[in-house]
Formats: C-alpha cells, structure tokens, sequence
C-alpha cells in the first residue's frame, strides 16, 4: 500500500506523524492509499462543523489501536491535507509499513 519513496510518515521517539488527504463525504470510512507523501483516508462524514475531523480521528484510533485521545490533529484543521499524531501506537493497519528508523 506505500512506496518506500514516499514520506507520508515519520516517527518522532513512540509516536508516529502522518499526513494524511482526507476525501469527505466517502461511501464508508477506509484507508485508500499512500499518494507521493500522504496517506489517503477516505471518511464517510461531510466536512460540516468539523464531523469528518472528529470521525477521521476516531477512524485513525481504531485503525492503530488507540483511545481517540491519543490521536491528535496537528495541522489542516479547515484543508483536506493533515498532519496526525498516533500517540505510541499499538498495532498497526494491514498492508502500511511504517517501520522504525534504527
């Protein structure tokens, strides 16, 4: 699901940074895939009163094994492009390799 070129993620000591492109308004909540340097995440709630921020977060808790909590947005509040914070995630998606450096 991702080119080892692209740099859609970092890691920053246990947490992991993503970018992500969010499509609003999908027919169902999924992981699409990596496009240059972002992940592409498509979220079934419109972009109205921040529903798909909220439900992007709660998609990307389940997806990493989190309490929403531990899912923060860092950049693209009111944009389609993101940056995520996955507070020490516990597992990660079938088919994403985010590797640790080291």
């Amino acid at each position: 699901m991702n080119s080892p070129a692209a740099r859609w993620y970092h890691w920053n000591a246990d947490d992991l940074i993503v970018r992500v492109r969010v499509q609003p308004r999908a027919g169902r909540d999924e992981l699409a895939d990596v496009v240059g340097d972002h992940l592409k995440v498509r979220i079934a709630a419109p972009p109205v009163d921040g529903e798909a921020n909220d439900q992007l977060l709660r998609f990307m808790a389940k997806q990493f094994g989190l309490p929403k909590k531990q899912v923060l947005l860092l950049q693209g509040q009111k944009g389609k492009t993101k940056a995520l914070c996955l507070r020490c995630p516990q597992k990660v998606p079938p088919g994403l390799d985010v590797t640790r450096p080291g």
